[in-house]
Formats: C-alpha cells, structure tokens, sequence
C-alpha cells in the first residue's frame, strides 16, 4: 500500500515526473538540507514530491534497486519502489523503502543525519536504535558534467579565423 495518497499530492508544494528532472530535484533538494547529493542513487524515477509544510518527501521509482557504495567498500543498500521521508535541516526522519546489509541481514533504516557543526560524518539509525557512522565524502557526487557546460558557456567566446573555421578562447 503506497503512503502517498491523493490529499498528500494535492498538498505538496512541488512534484516532478521523468528520471531527468527527478534526478535533478532530489539531487538539489538534499543539498538543501544540507545533506550529500548522491545519497539517494535511485534509477528510473518517476515521480518527486516534496510538501513544504510538513517536510514530507516522496520518491516512485519503476522498479525496486540495489546499490553498491565502491567508497564503502561494496557495502550495500536495496531501494524500494516508494521512499518516503520527512526531512529538514541536516536530517531525515521516519525514512521508509531504504535497507542497508549489515552482517548478512539486511535492516531498515529510519533516520540518516549529519553533524551540526559540520564533522565529516552523517549518522544512519535503524529503528531499534541501532546506528552507523560514515564520513559524508562517500555520498557526495561530483557534478561534472554541468559544472564544465556552465564554463563553457559562461567563459568562451568564439572567434572567426579565415574560412569560417572558429576557435574557442578562454576569457580570462
């Protein structure tokens, strides 16, 4: 049974349909919380939502997934179709639809945050109390692809050289 009803969609300040953008928003809205941006590497997404209000987040994706963090050394964690969360400042709460392995059992987790002050760390609690410590770095994604197409298009003039052949040039 999905936690996200009608009333809730009709309640949300934003929603988003298509991988793309859903990617995008999710990436941005961790980032606004203050929270690493590759810590939901979900697939296929279709639909976001987010009502501001009350913090409620929604992630659907087409199937569930498995992910494997190399940083963490192959350390695992299953997606379910629906993730849901409440989240705010440095933190989510009342997670549900993410599971981690830990020493053959896979456990749900509940609650993911990071220190305030900032100490490199971000904290995942299970239900039972039970929690792990991680250093923020092996969730961050870098965003490379963009960042270079914003230089390009902010830093480079072309320049018309005889036979209408064009060159880039930096401006610096």
């Amino acid at each position: 049974m999905s936690l996200v009803t009608d009333e809730i969609r009709a309640s949300a300040s934003e929603i988003y349909h298509g991988n793309d953008i859903c990617n995008e928003k999710t990436k941005l809205l961790l980032k606004e919380v203050g929270l690493p941006n590759g810590l939901l590497p979900l697939k296929d997404i279709e639909e976001v939502g987010y009502v501001e209000k009350t913090g409620f987040v929604w992630l659907i994706q087409k199937q569930k997934i498995q992910h494997k963090w190399e940083k963490l050394t192959g350390r695992e964690t299953r997606y379910a179709t629906e993730v849901t969360a409440l989240v705010e400042k440095n933190k989510i709460k009342k997670l549900t639809g993410v599971k981690t392995k830990e020493m053959m059992m896979w456990v749900t987790l509940s609650d993911i945050f990071v220190d305030d002050p900032p100490t490199g760390k971000i904290t995942f609690k299970t239900p039972t109390g039970l929690f792990r410590t991680f250093p923020v770095s092996a969730f961050e994604v870098e965003e490379v692809a963009k960042e270079e197409e914003k230089e390009k298009e902010k830093g480079s003039v072309g320049v018309g050289v005889g036979g209408g052949k064009e060159i880039g040039v930096k401006e610096v």
